[in-house]
């Protein structure tokens, strides 16, 4: 994917971070979007010292669309360039009971998983039709499929991920612009941290077992890019070889 551009929203972190460092390697240029300016800035330096790409860096939340409005439009000379959208920026938070829960924590979820990822797509349509050929990948769930308790809200805004990919996938047929959905079971990135508030909880899901890792899931994204250009993947279920379902996990407790 030598001398692409890609748009990367999510990438200060987990698995944004591992897929601009995949895309990295192969010479695609990048926009890498977060909320940490510094992670960003950090990043930026990394990736051009060592492959000698041009990266530039937003730094807003997804939410806002005014803000990703108007830097798309302080920077359309790059923006022009982009043929790979990876929509990866998402957020789960808490695990309580629908009952229990925080409606204002049901509003971010909403307002980042779906209502940004529409934000984006709908800013990119208008350049990536104007490519011979581009890309949009994402980033869903094993949530996006089924459903658990204390998981309600987050699940339905992955349900609505996948949903969006089914008919953005429709709405551009015969377009030239492949529309993919990455769903992972569960990855060790900071995501539990989020969403737990405490790395010691957000260990203990990953007790006993062996979970995937960021670079598990940017090594299927870029292999879902680089197909040849007749071959869409449409969706890819990735599971830890030690779960079986979102309710059934093999762990290894014993102390010996």
């Amino acid at each position: 994917m030598k001398n692409k551009w890609a748009f990367i929203t999510g990438a200060t972190s987990g698995i944004g971070e591992a897929i601009a460092r995949e895309l990295a390697k192969d010479k695609t240029s990048l926009i890498i979007c977060g909320r940490r300016q510094k992670k960003l800035e950090t990043l930026k330096g990394e990736l051009e010292d060592e492959f000698s790409i041009e990266v530039l860096t937003f730094c807003f939340d997804i939410k806002d669309k005014i803000k990703l409005d108007s830097l798309i439009n302080k920077n359309l000379d790059k923006i022009k360039l982009v043929s790979i959208l990876i929509n990866n920026a998402g957020v789960a938070i808490g695990a309580d009971k629908a009952q229990d829960s925080n409606t204002e924590d049901w509003d971010s979820m909403i307002d980042t998983n779906v209502k940004g990822l529409l934000y984006s797509t709908h800013a990119f349509l208008p350049f990536l039709e104007k490519h011979d050929s581009s890309d949009i990948v994402n980033i869903g769930s094993v949530s996006g499929r089924w459903t658990y308790s204390g998981g309600t809200v987050y699940c339905a805004t992955k349900h609505a991920v996948r949903a969006i990919t089914e008919g953005l996938r429709q709405d551009l047929n015969g377009k030239n612009i492949r529309v993919c959905c990455i769903e992972p079971g569960m990855v060790n990135t900071e995501f539990s941290t989020v969403r737990l508030g405490n790395k010691d909880l957000a260990d203990k899901v990953y007790e006993g077992m062996t979970p995937l890792s960021a670079k598990d899931i940017a090594d299927s994204v870029i292999w879902s890019l680089k197909r040849p250009k007749h071959v869409n993947i449409q969706e890819l279920v990735i599971y830890p070889t030690d779960q079986a379902s979102i309710g059934q996990v093999h762990r290894n407790l014993n102390s010996d």
